[in-house]
């Protein structure tokens, strides 16, 4: 399997400090020739900028992540829109609504996801979306504030909401959480959707596969997730692979 694509991985994290270009090697050795990985606040703009530009294949996206707004102050957004114009980023994210983690700021958040929006609109760039417990507040600031599609992250909502999402022209990320047995709703949507809708992710260094335990996740799992997939599917891997990859390009024209 060669020429995948990981649509959503932090490799600037800490948590790769220690060995970075061990992790970014083993990925190209499995067959990853591409990463997107998104910032998440603008403390992280340079930083994601200096791994891409370090690690091959690896592309930026520019975002403030729901859960760092209570970091971010406006003058953010215009870092955010300089950073923008002054590099080629494959998409503006990872931004959305995050109304999981107790005490959060709804109103907070969704001030700096429309912002944001209005950002990937004007500059004709995809999205790339985090969405926990907040699928139909995203869904509602996406008909309100239409931009070029994207990617809905590490989709975990309904057969329904999927369907809102595809029409809005966006892909579904499937990545770790897919790979556990009990996960029995996202691992039926990863089954039944039109494989033209779904791209896949690792989100390391989180949300690792049932067969990592707590360890670690990294970009080299794509293969394996990729084969889950396949078989959920009683599919080809290659054909998934190619697909896939494929539908990546399809939704992040910069990738192409």
């Amino acid at each position: 399997m060669h020429g995948l694509i990981d649509t959503h991985c932090h490799l600037d994290a800490a948590e790769f400090d220690a060995d970075r270009d061990d992790v970014a090697r083993a990925a190209m050795e499995a067959g990853v020739g591409t990463i997107v990985v998104p910032a998440v606040e603008r403390a992280n703009f340079s930083v994601v900028a200096e791994t891409c530009r370090r690690y091959p294949g690896c592309v930026p996206a520019y975002g403030i992540h729901p859960l760092y707004v209570d970091r971010a102050v406006p003058q953010d957004l215009d870092k955010l829109r300089e950073t923008i114009a002054d590099s080629s980023p494959v998409a503006v994210g990872e931004i959305g609504l995050d109304f999981f983690v107790e005490g959060f700021d709804a109103a907070l958040q969704e001030y700096y996801f429309t912002e944001q929006l209005k950002i990937a609109r004007d500059r004709r760039l995809p999205v790339i979306l985090h969405v926990r417990r907040a699928v139909d507040a995203v869904l509602k600031h996406l008909r309100r504030i239409p931009v070029c599609g994207g990617i809905a992250h590490a989709f975990n909502g309904s057969r329904q909401q999927a369907e809102m999402f595809i029409a809005l022209g966006f892909k579904l990320g499937f990545g770790g959480a897919m790979t556990y047995e009990r996960a029995l709703r996202i691992r039926e949507l990863a089954a039944s959707l039109p494989l033209e809708a779904i791209v896949l992710e690792t989100d390391a260094p989180d949300m690792p596969p049932a067969w990592a335990g707590k360890r670690r996740n990294s970009p080299a799992e794509l293969p394996r997730i990729a084969e889950v997939l396949a078989g959920l599917r009683k599919d080809d891997v290659e054909h998934i692979a190619a697909t896939t990859t494929r539908n990546a390009m399809m939704v992040l024209p910069a990738l192409a």
